[in-house]
């Protein structure tokens, strides 16, 4: 008996031993995107015949170069959910994996996601605050904490967000995006986490799957949203399938490594050469970043599956996804069109780093510029790097307007609205965790600080801060990105100097919170900030003026760039003052009466609800 014990544990062992990975680990009924292709990968998994239980269909099992991968395709369509059993067998031996659909949330499919009513608060995932510091290093995973050193892990982590998720709240933002928190075991430089190493698991650094699901609910509770930052182009060069790839084109090879240009303009140039149209597409973005083929069916099923995956599972309300532009263009389409089909409310906003706006124009939804080469991104969102660069180079510091500087740089930007589909789901921002800080630009100049963040608060689109702005946080790209990307103060036991409370910021740091609080605040309920209109004059003396306005209500936004006291002239904007008799500041309450002409202090900012 003994013996027979022994030898049928042997035989479960072996069984077991035969599947390493299921991806996805589970699916759901009712979905939308009803076939799902199951990857199995063990040491020789092909060689097997595949059945699953319970009379589910199996549309497709599709096998590679590589034996220890097969995909198998079933349909769930109209399927309750239930516990499967896949049977693999070859010959007279047989072993079986439990697979398992769930039900889904009550209407998950019509989840709502951010919108313009929405200000973003991005969250350098690992700098942040560290809620536990018991997972700040993992022994299986490479790169082990070091605060002293300013490009390793410093053990910021989902708890940290939690724990400070009403801060984030009195601030006034109404939805958070972490940098990316699935596992990057790269050797060095893991923090920023754009490597993924595997994209079915969160960092084990900064927490479980069941940590990040709880970050969701504890922002669903105060009324916030969760954004994930998604990777699409490149995984890292520690991914568990570079050692043992499904094909050989899962990612481009040249053989080998070869970096793209960068050159995204190939895109749609109609002058540009294969070789190089190739090369943005395909090279690899850092040699550390293999660069996925999404044009491989299976690469491009696979990111799919996951995204939506990660949007069930963790409750989701958006997503970023990083170098948009980089992907096969045709493919990330597809990709984007299935995200969106699957959650019709669902927003995306790529990173498309250009400085033209007809060049990011044509990577938006429903684009007329796409269409003229018959493209469609499908792409809800893209970023405002125009006006990101409009201020990133000194328009603040320029007191003097002349035909291009001063506030004309802003201005301009606004110009070409027209080119974009949905000018109100644009990202707003003047800095991100790849660009200096503002707050080193500007040398910490609060009047400066008031402008930045008061455009951003009051023109279309959705507004994007970066964590520690609010306090006054700088830090700068020259240095290196470790410094744009500093520690919150407070976010680590024994930090001499706590921003997360009240009692504890220093002076400089409370003037920053208030006003950046007290706008976000106020922002919050403004349709007409979220949905209007906009006329914006001429900038005259480095003084610009703009008008959003619905049928209800209106708002006046008036810049002074210049280091000198302006006068004003109301009469000059009558066209929208239209009957309004006064306007009340925003920031100071101060009313003023619109018959009359208006004082404003230099590198000052009036934002003026008209009554």
């Amino acid at each position: 008996m003994k013996k027979l014990l022994l030898f049928l544990l042997l035989i479960s062992s072996s069984t077991f031993a035969q599947i390493d990975r299921v991806e996805p680990p589970f699916w759901w009924s009712d979905m939308n995107l009803s076939d799902v292709q199951i990857m199995f990968y063990g040491k020789n998994i092909a060689q097997n015949e595949v059945s699953v239980s319970n009379g589910i269909v199996i549309k497709g099992i599709q096998k590679t170069e590589n034996p220890n991968y097969v995909f198998v395709t079933i349909d769930t369509k109209n399927i309750s959910a239930q516990d499967l059993v896949f049977t693999f067998k070859n010959k007279n031996k047989s072993f079986t994996q439990n697979y398992s659909l769930k039900s889904r949330r009550e209407n998950s499919r019509n989840r709502k996601s951010f919108d313009s009513s929405d200000m973003i608060y991005l969250i350098m995932s690992d700098r942040f605050a560290n809620g536990n510091p018991n997972n700040d290093s993992d022994k299986i995973l490479t790169e082990k904490a070091d605060r002293t050193n300013i490009n390793g892990r410093h053990g910021g982590d989902i708890e940290g967000m939690i724990k400070n998720l009403d801060y984030i709240k009195e601030l006034g933002a109404t939805a958070i995006w972490p940098t990316p928190l699935c596992e990057d075991n790269d050797d060095r430089g893991s923090y920023h986490t754009y490597g993924q190493s595997d994209v079915y698991k969160i960092d084990a650094r900064f927490g479980t799957n069941e940590d990040y699901l709880r970050l969701s609910s504890e922002l669903h509770k105060r009324g916030m949203k969760n954004i994930m930052d998604y990777v699409t182009n490149h995984w890292g060069y520690k991914h568990w399938m570079m050692s043992d790839l499904p094909t050989y084109d899962w990612i481009h090879q040249f053989p080998g490594y070869a970096q793209t240009n960068y050159r995204m303009s190939t895109q749609f140039d109609t002058n540009a050469s294969k070789k190089d149209f190739d090369l943005c597409m395909d090279g690899w973005f850092v040699k550390s970043m293999p660069d996925l083929n999404q044009s491989n069916p299976l690469v491009l099923n696979y990111l799919t599956q996951n995204a939506i995956w990660w949007i069930e599972y963790a409750d989701l309300d958006g997503f970023r996804v990083d170098t948009y532009s980089y992907n096969d263009k045709t493919a990330i389409a597809k990709w984007t069109k299935s995200i969106t089909d699957e959650y019709p409310n669902f927003n995306v906003v790529g990173e498309v780093w250009m400085y033209d706006q007809a060049q990011m124009a044509y990577w938006q939804k429903d684009s007329k510029i796409g269409a003229i080469q018959s493209y469609n991104s499908n792409l809800p969102s893209v970023m405002d790097f125009t006006l990101q660069d409009a201020i990133a180079n000194g328009t603040f510091n320029e007191d003097k307007q002349e035909w291009r500087n001063g506030l004309v740089k802003v201005y301009e930007n606004f110009n070409n609205d027209f080119l974009y589909p949905n000018i109100n789901n644009l990202l707003v921002f003047f800095e991100n965790h790849d660009t200096n800080r503002l707050n080193d630009l500007y040398k910490n100049d609060f009047k400066k600080y008031q402008m930045a963040v008061s455009l951003i608060a009051t023109v279309r689109g959705i507004p994007q801060v970066y964590y520690g702005s609010e306090i006054g946080m700088a830090g700068s790209k020259n240095v290196g990105d470790g410094d744009i990307r500093r520690d919150f103060p407070g976010g680590w036991n024994g930090d001499k100097n706590n921003a997360f409370t009240k009692s504890e910021r220093t002076e400089e740091q409370q003037k920053f919170f208030d006003f950046t609080s007290k706008i976000f605040n106020w922002r919050k309920t403004k349709s007409v900030i979220h949905n209007g209109k906009t006329t914006h004059y001429v900038p005259e003396n480095n003084v610009y003026v703009y008008f959003r306005y619905d049928e209800k209500e209106a708002v006046m936004v008036v810049m002074n760039n210049t280091n000198e006291k302006q006068t004003i002239k109301t009469s000059r904007f009558q066209e929208n003052i239209k009957n309004f008799k006064s306007g009340k500041d925003v920031i100071s309450e101060k009313s003023f009466d619109l018959k009359n002409d208006i004082e404003l202090e230099g590198k000052s900012v009036l934002i003026l609800e008209l009554k």
